[in-house]
């Protein structure tokens, strides 16, 4: 865990390093609010569209981390920031389209106080099994937690957490007898299927990667529409258990409500080419993410639709009336 850590920051650092290079004097003053800690993933996805928006939009953005609350902290901030493009933010799936939903979440709305400008990036989900479970295929996993009652336990990131609603979603459609433990990240799960003190987890591919490698954990299943760049041989769930499945955690870009339709459309444009940057690719990558854009108006019609199904989803759950 500490290599993986070590990696992401330095590439973090790098990215941050390179945008500090691109600055110009005569460029105006912008602000990137990223909701995230410092040496995250999520912060190295944010800096990264933060270093190719400067020059497109002739700003120098500079990155300020506001971490908290699941991320709706910092987009909080960024909702009642002044609405003329001089600060822009990166949101993420919990905070928009789950949280709200839940019943700690209503009182922020991120979809009315928040202006969509673009999707930016996805970042993969895997589940994963302990090596020694028996456990190789998606369809063990549903056979054996329906045929012991006391059912099969895995661990995510938390309650509500993409990573949990995926595994929900799962056992809706299969009918797998499936146990929630909720951890406070995707380390510590890991930690525990490599110890072998719990069989299953739904965790970002990051965090597992090292080990899928090593062949420490059995990678079972990405949970997005197609196989991860980043794991191409691991199948995804439509493929492995149910036809048509698909929970994505993704990230987009944000401004707050009120930004004017023309300079959406502009900030939108010069987020399509940084995204399509080959130079971009490799650094998402390199932070375990990868290029997923939308303009605004389409990812403001995804954010709908994400929205509605995750507050039916908790309804099934009794998170919601």
């Amino acid at each position: 865990m500490r290599r993986r850590e070590a990696v992401v920051a330095l590439a973090t650092l790098t990215l941050a390093a390179r945008a500090q290079a691109q600055v110009q004097g005569s460029r105006r003053p912008g602000q990137m609010i990223i909701p995230f800690a410092a040496g995250a993933s999520a912060d190295g996805v944010a800096r990264v569209v933060a270093a190719g928006l400067g020059p497109r939009l002739d700003r120098n953005f500079v990155a300020d981390n506001r971490p908290g609350a699941g991320g709706t902290l910092g987009l909080s901030v960024l909702a009642r920031s002044p609405a003329d493009g001089s600060v822009l933010g990166t949101g993420a799936t919990g905070a928009v389209v789950i949280n709200p939903h839940t019943p700690d979440g209503q009182s922020f709305e991120p979809l009315r106080q928040l202006a969509p400008v673009a999707r930016i990036a996805d970042i993969p989900l895997v589940i994963i099994a302990g090596s020694g479970t028996g456990l190789k295929t998606l369809q063990d996993v549903v056979a054996r937690s329906k045929s012991d009652r006391a059912g099969l336990s895995y661990g995510t990131t938390g309650t509500n957490s993409a990573q949990h609603l995926a595994m929900v979603t799962l056992a809706q459609a299969t009918g797998a007898n499936l146990i929630h433990v909720p951890y406070r990240g995707s380390a510590p799960a890991v930690t525990d299927v490599l110890a072998g003190t719990l069989p299953l987890a739904s965790v970002d591919l990051t965090s597992a990667q090292a080990h899928i490698q090593a062949g420490t954990v059995v990678p079972l299943a990405v949970t997005g529409p197609q196989r991860s760049k980043l794991a191409p041989s691991v199948p995804t769930v439509a493929e492995a258990a149910v036809p048509g499945y698909s929970v994505t955690a993704w990230m987009g870009l944000f401004g707050p409500a009120g930004l004017p339709e023309a300079m959406r459309e502009q900030i939108s444009r010069a987020t399509s080419e940084v995204v399509a940057d080959p130079e971009t690719e490799r650094a998402l990558l390199s932070v375990s993410a990868e290029p997923s854009f939308l303009d605004h108006a389409d990812f403001a019609r995804f954010l709908a639709d994400e929205s509605a199904r995750w507050k039916r989803v908790l309804g099934t759950m009794g998170k919601v009336e």
